[in-house]
């Protein structure tokens, strides 16, 4: 190795490292029932993103073993890189806003760019240990190396996606169908008072014939504080509207006295089903998600 040129053995680490990164980063792109990111624009920005954090979680060990020290400092624009992502992400999700059919929220959009620039640090966290395993292990035989690292980097990334993995709504909540009922103007649902929106005849005849509700029941008491978060509700609306489309009208209620939320709306997709299985795949927020375990501890250790 002359004039800090990098050995063969070194271009296989990066090779190698870049490789297992970006896998991890396709990885945790997935499109679920919510169809986020959207394709093929979506992929193709968040895939050359991760691309770009693998490629510099590879070159930190080679860097460093050639001493070129002013090639790890590149590792501190990364995260200005990947914050830099958060903002764009955010920036857009709240263009879009007004061409949905609920809100998303400030809080919901938060969540999810803060989530995608979580992947990124995925994608070069995964990378590095890939090419720190391989230069450790360094056997003689370039394959046993490769293994090793590969078999590291999935692990590694095993246990980011264990520790980074959310709650959904039907981790906290029981979500059945609610029974729509017209009283004059108003709306119920299961005998909740939900909306007095309803003060032409079409609309109660299309909410009548078409409406469909569910009612999310919180499993335990403290579950209600982050149930009744606004930001939360919103959260689950969209999910909703964004499943089985809106024709016309939906609302979010809760009730305060057993803290149910009601979700109703008339949709283009008449799917009750659907809307379950929506509604309780909705993640919890990270800003309205309270652990009621560390709260009793600290109270009690106030006592």
């Amino acid at each position: 190795m002359k004039d800090g040129a990098i050995s063969t053995e070194q271009i296989v680490i990066i090779v190698t490292a870049i490789i297992i990164g970006t896998l991890a980063r396709i990885l945790t792109i997935k499109e679920d029932y919510r169809q986020y990111p959207s394709y093929p624009n979506g992929y193709l920005i968040h895939l050359l993103t991760g691309f770009v954090a693998a490629a510099l979680g590879a070159v930190a060990i080679p860097a460093l073993m050639t001493k070129n020290f002013v090639a790890v400092t590149f590792l501190t624009l990364a995260i200005q890189q990947f914050r830099d992502v958060r903002k764009t992400e955010r920036e857009s999700l709240k263009d879009l806003e007004n061409t949905e059919y609920a809100y998303r929220g400030d809080a919901y959009i938060d969540g999810i760019a803060k989530t995608f620039e979580a992947r990124n640090y995925f994608a070069l966290i995964v990378s590095f240990a890939t090419a720190l395993t391989i230069q450790l292990v360094d056997t003689k035989f370039m394959w046993i190396n490769i293994l090793c690292g590969t078999i590291v980097g999935f692990i590694v990334l095993f246990v980011l996606k264990r520790f980074s993995k959310g709650k959904t709504v039907g981790d906290i909540a029981t979500v059945k169908k609610g029974e729509v009922e017209i009283k004059g103007s108003e709306l119920f649902v299961d005998g909740i008072y939900v909306s007095n929106q309803l003060g032409t005849e079409n609309a109660r005849n299309l909410f009548e014939s078409e409406g469909v509700a569910v009612v999310i029941y919180p499993k335990e008491e403290h579950f209600r504080i982050t149930l009744d978060n606004y930001g939360q509700r919103q959260a689950i609306l969209f999910e909703a509207t964004r499943a089985i489309g809106v024709k016309r009208y939906h609302f979010t209620r809760k009730d305060y006295e057993k803290g149910y939320i009601v979700i109703a709306l008339v949709p283009i997709v008449n799917d009750t089903s659907r809307l379950i299985e929506t509604v309780k795949n909705t993640p919890l927020l990270e800003s309205a998600k309270k652990s009621h375990a560390v709260m009793k501890t600290n109270l009690m250790g106030r006592e």
